[in-house]
């Protein structure tokens, strides 16, 4: 079965990487966007909540896909491990920001008055 176009499958949002998509992914994205410099392994662990192994795999998938860069190097004789989105992922992740947002604005249309509603409960007070 051929694939569909995507002016006949208005949602299904072929831009969605799923390399970026997955929630701990998304999270480290978002911390070294924030960190143009990067980050320390240990600071990045602690932002997203992760265990050493864990975020190593998905520094492993990052990287792996031209993402991510990491660097080790030693500080007297501690190892130090920094990474870093590369120009090329900081590019790829704005790009995914952006379509996330146009499925959370055509969502919200489509939603109508249920949104309205939805939000109100969701709000302090």
């Amino acid at each position: 079965m051929a694939k569909a176009e995507t002016n006949d499958a208005p949602f299904s949002y072929e831009g969605l990487d799923r390399v970026m998509h997955e929630k701990a992914r998304l999270g480290v994205l978002s911390s070294l966007i924030a960190h143009p410099k990067g980050l320390a392994f240990a600071d990045l662990k602690q932002l997203c909540g992760l265990t050493d192994g864990n975020l190593s795999r998905h520094l492993q998938v990052l990287q792996e896909a031209g993402l991510v860069e990491i660097t080790k190097v030693f500080e007297g004789s501690r190892p130090q491990t920094t990474c870093r989105l590369t120009r090329s992922g900081r590019r790829r992740f704005l790009d995914y920001l952006a379509l996330l947002e146009q499925v959370v604005q055509e969502a919200t249309k489509t939603a109508g008055e249920d949104f309205g509603s939805a939000r109100l409960r969701l709000l302090p007070g």
